[in-house]
């Protein structure tokens, strides 16, 4: 099959579901409304296609909107067929997934339509942090379909096929299709409203595949571990030269080197996703300085700052995580706040929704400081100041304030240089090592490298049995 062949809504269902397993659910259900001669026009199934099925005998549900069908426009029972299967999956615990190929809302029953979008959001927003929701969009989705893609927990694009948009590109100010298509996967995944881009149908539908078999089926009944056929003491003599790319970083501690990135196209300076740890799904988050390419080369770098989009991928995910009681792993490398003019209007704002998403979340979490943390920025990346369970660091982790040299001269201005190094270096032994900070008990251990894996599932597996008490509150606001 080549990478631009359209699969029909019910071959869509079958790629992604288990051989045999779908079960239809309201398969004869049809539009209702006369208006506009439309009991002239066939809708099977009123365009979507509803049921259940298992994905490596997990249940899920699934609901696939059929463009040969009016377009697979969203009118009355359309809607209702998608909100009856959100009640099923939130009675039994299951994930939904959506696959969204449409023209839009059915123009002819109006405000019945909109009534269904309405019924949708609201089962959507019931559902989120109880069972996980997934999108795919293969073909339009448009207007208030874009927020229900959005409503989802991941969101895929197949890359040629597939649009996403509020405003299509020719009614934004200023914009046309051919100068910018902001429709198309390449636009939203660097803008980070989608997950994951594939090159064909089939690879969307197999990564779909993959995370269900990561993720908990629920809130409440965890079945995302597997069995570890890695060394658990397993060494990471690569680890000292990954430090700067903690992408690889986490290939590496992860059993079998198994990484599932999320955004990967959007912050590229903080990197998102799962990994496994002893058959256990972890969720992992980790600053980046560098890209290296299969030879080692960087080929992009990094201040080694927190910014406005990563700090918003971090939190997003980290929220996830605790919501499904997905354990924590971070690798903290950082220098500060990114010092720009466009990023000072949303930094603190984005910084604080970060810091409160850790401080927030009761799973275990396990932070390791492999290079810098210097400021707030460090206390944001999962600090035990604002309640990580162990933190690790390596042994030429600097932690502290602010870099030696710059806090030297702050203190002795007006000094000769000679005097500024001397007071640096004792800085740095005193206030900015790792040693220091252990002292004080802000750090549990300092290690080498190359026992990081090792660490990061003894510490899980000390943790798993993690219960932390808060007080009483509707939820927060941040």
């Amino acid at each position: 099959m080549s990478n631009t062949a359209q699969l029909s809504a019910r071959d869509r269902i079958a790629s992604l579901l288990d051989d045999n397993s779908f079960v239809e659910v309201g398969g004869y259900i049809t539009k209702r409304s006369t208006d506009f001669n439309l009991q002239q026009k066939e809708t099977p199934a009123d365009g979507v296609i509803t049921g259940y099925g298992v994905i490596d005998g997990n249940l899920v549900y699934v609901y696939s909107q059929d463009a040969g069908a009016m377009g697979g426009t969203v009118g009355e029972m359309h809607a209702k067929k998608i909100a009856h299967i959100y009640d099923l999956a939130l009675k039994v615990g299951a994930p939904v997934i959506g696959l969204i190929d449409s023209a839009g809302m059915r123009l002819q029953e109006a405000t019945d339509a909109l009534n269904g979008f309405g019924e949708i959001y609201l089962k959507q927003s019931l559902a989120s942090g109880v069972i996980p929701q997934i999108t795919a969009i293969f073909g339009t989705c448009g207007g208030g379909l874009a927020v229900m893609a959005s409503l989802s927990d991941f969101s895929f694009m197949e890359e040629k096929n597939a649009h996403l948009f509020v405003n299509s590109p020719n009614a934004l100010k200023g914009n046309h299709k051919d100068k910018k298509d902001t429709s198309k996967a390449a636009f939203h995944s660097e803008a980070g409203t989608v997950d994951y881009i594939g090159v064909s149908e089939i690879e969307v539908l197999s990564k779909i595949r993959e995370l269900i078999s990561i993720l908990p089926s629920n809130n409440e009944d965890d079945n995302s571990y597997g069995e570890c056929t890695d060394d658990l003491n397993r060494l990471l003599p690569a680890m000292s030269s990954e430090i700067g790319d903690t992408r690889l970083a986490l290939i590496d501690i992860s059993d079998n080197h198994y990484f599932y990135e999320i955004k990967a196209d959007y912050a590229k300076e903080m990197v998102t996703g799962f990994i496994r740890l002893n058959g256990m799904t972890v969720g992992a988050v980790a600053n980046r300085t560098e890209i290296l390419n299969e030879e080692g080369k960087p080929v992009a770098r990094f201040d080694g700052s927190l910014t406005t989009d990563g700090c918003k991928k971090a939190a997003g995910f980290v929220r996830f995580c605790d919501a499904f009681n997905i354990p924590l792993l971070t690798l903290t490398n950082v220098s500060g706040f990114k010092a720009e003019l466009e990023e000072e209007k949303n930094i603190a704002k984005a910084s604080a929704e970060l810091t409160y998403a850790f401080a927030n979340a009761t799973v275990p979490k396990v932070n390791f400081i492999v290079g810098k943390a210097y400021g707030s920025a460090y206390i944001t990346m999962n600090s035990k100041h604002i309640g990580a369970d162990m933190v690790f660091a390596l042994p030429n982790a600097q932690i502290g304030m602010m870099e030696a040299d710059l806090a030297a001269q702050i203190m002795y201005h007006g000094e000769d240089m000679a005097v500024i190094k001397e007071k640096a270096a004792e800085y740095a032994k005193l206030q900015s090592s790792a040693e220091a900070a252990a002292k004080r008990g802000y750090v549990d251990n300092i290690i080498e490298p190359d026992l990081v894996r090792k660490h990061a599932i003894y510490s899980f597996e000390m943790l798993f049995s993690k219960s932390e008490s808060r007080p009483a509150k509707k939820h927060g606001s941040i």
